[in-house]
This record gives structure tokens, sequence and C-alpha cells, in this order.
């Protein structure tokens, strides 16, 4: 069986790994324990894993959907009460909230406000080029911005926490808070790095429809979507694991440099909840007959 990439993402004071049979999130309660909430995953995502591209577009859904329930989690044991849910619905709406911001933000805003000095740019690649500086633009503004927020900074630092496990776990090294601190907190397969890949990505995508009419070119940003969500999770993938040679270390120096601005060095609570919830993810699979003995 093929090596699994461990991943995950930061929530309310803890971390949540995704696994190859299991999500858990590992979360810091107010009295100190470290809490857990765990998941089985369903069949279609491991069977979907092997599918390239689709499991791009799916891995983009898994993440959003495991996301939003590991942050529920997270954010009811900050308040004292890990029991408390909220509904499907309401889990669905967020879902479909966040999709329409980031398709409104990253796809559709940028060739409006390209739009707006369209007649000094004739040619229809300057337009495409255009709206991508400003598509990165936004991004870079957008992620310096949430940045500032006080509360997302110890969100950042858990981020940091998470890719340090992960790295350490990735070098063979204990999984021990010692031992994992002087790892690095950024790593190839991370959110931000999907984000940027997804920048320039845009602009190859979105070059043959430069001619096209106005109404035409926004639907376009809209129903490529997927495309271009597939294309940077294969390419995100492919960089990652070939992260060791010089060339490929070169090409991801910008995603890694960025990743700057959506972490933050962690203490040692946050790098003992991280690998609470590596552990405790590495040991379901391991369970399960997942990882190799």
């Amino acid at each position: 069986m093929s090596p699994f990439h461990y991943g995950g993402q930061a929530l309310l004071e803890g971390v949540m790994i995704r696994g190859r049979s299991h999500m858990v999130a590992a979360v810091r309660a107010p009295s100190g324990e470290i809490v857990y909430h765990e998941e089985e995953l369903p069949p279609a995502a491991r069977s979907l894993a092997r599918w390239p591209f689709l499991r791009g577009l799916y891995a983009l859904w898994d993440t959003l959907w495991l996301g939003v329930r590991a942050l529920t989690f997270s954010a009811n044991v900050s308040v004292g009460d890990p029991q408390g849910q909220i509904g499907t619905g309401g889990m669905v709406g967020v879902l479909v909230l966040a999709l329409l911001f980031g398709v409104g933000l990253f796809f559709v805003l940028p060739l409006l406000l390209s739009r707006l000095v369209e007649p000094l740019v004739v040619a229809p690649w300057a337009r495409t080029l255009l709206e991508g500086a400003i598509r990165l633009g936004i991004l870079l503004l957008y992620l310096v911005l949430i940045g500032q927020l006080r509360d997302l900074r110890r969100v950042f630092a858990y981020h940091g926490a998470e890719h340090k496990a992960v790295n350490a776990y990735e070098a063979g090294a204990a999984l021990e808070v010692e031992a994992i601190r002087p790892f690095s907190t950024a790593h190839a397969r991370c959110g931000t790095a999907f984000l940027l890949l997804v920048v320039v990505l845009c602009v190859l995508v979105f070059a043959p429809f430069g001619a096209l009419p106005f109404g035409l070119r926004l639907l376009s940003r809209v129903l490529l979507v997927p495309v271009v969500a597939a294309l940077a999770y294969e390419t995100m993938r492919l960089g990652a694991r070939h992260a060791d040679r010089p060339l490929v270390r070169t090409l991801l120096a910008p995603a890694l440099f960025l990743q700057r601005l959506t972490t933050r060095p962690p203490d040692d609570p946050m790098l003992e909840v991280a690998l609470s919830a590596l552990r405790r993810a590495i040991e379901l699979d391991a369970a399960e007959g997942s990882l190799r003995p």
C-alpha cells in the first residue's frame, strides 16, 4: 500500500488531522484537558483518492465538510459544551456560503476589477495577465488582513503546530514535543500553497477565453472553478512528492514563503495538541490495517 500523506487544519485551540480511515480533532479545553472528536471516513473517500482530478474535487469538498464539523466541535469545547451540535442543514448552509464567497472573491471580483481598465488593454492575453495580477493582489491583501485579527493569531499558531507535526512524521522523527520543535511551520501540501497555485493556474486555464465577450468570460470563470481546483490539487501533490529536488524546491519557494502569513510559531502546549491528533489518527489507521506493519 502506498504511503499515506497526513494533513489537516488548525482549529480554535486545536488541530484536526485527516487520516486514511478517520478524522481526528484534538482541542484544548478551558480546563487544560485535551478533548477528542473522531469520525470514520466513508469508503467513498478512500476509493476516490485513487482517481486523479476526481480526488482533487472530492478533497476540496471533503476538506470543507470535515473542517466545518471540526471547527464546530472546537467552538463547542471552547464554551464548555463538547457535545453541542449544529444541524446538518446549518453545516450545508455554511459550506455553500463559504464556496460562494470564495468563488466571488477569487474568481469573479478580479474579472470585474480588470474590466475597469479593459479599454486600455486590447490584447486578450494581456487582459488575462492583468486579471491574474489583480487576483494575486486580492489573495495577498486577504491573507494580510485576516492575519491582523487577534483571535486568528492563535489559530495560525496551531496551523504552525500542525505543519511541524506532519513534517516531523514524514521525516521519521519521534512524535514528541522536543523532537518536532526544530521542524518548519511551512509544508508543501498546505491550503495556502493551494490558493497560490489556483491563482497561477487561473492565468493558464482562462487564457483561451480572453477574447470572449464579457458575459461569457464571467460564465467561464464560474464553470471552470472545478477544473482549476482539480489541476491545483494534482500540481500540489506532484510538487510535494518531489520536494527534495532542487528545481521543485525553487518552484515551491513562493508557496512556502506565503505561508508566513498563515502560520505563527507555536508554543509547546500547541505542539502537544497537534501531536495528540496525529498520533491518534495513526493509531486508528494501524488498528484498521490501513498502514503497513
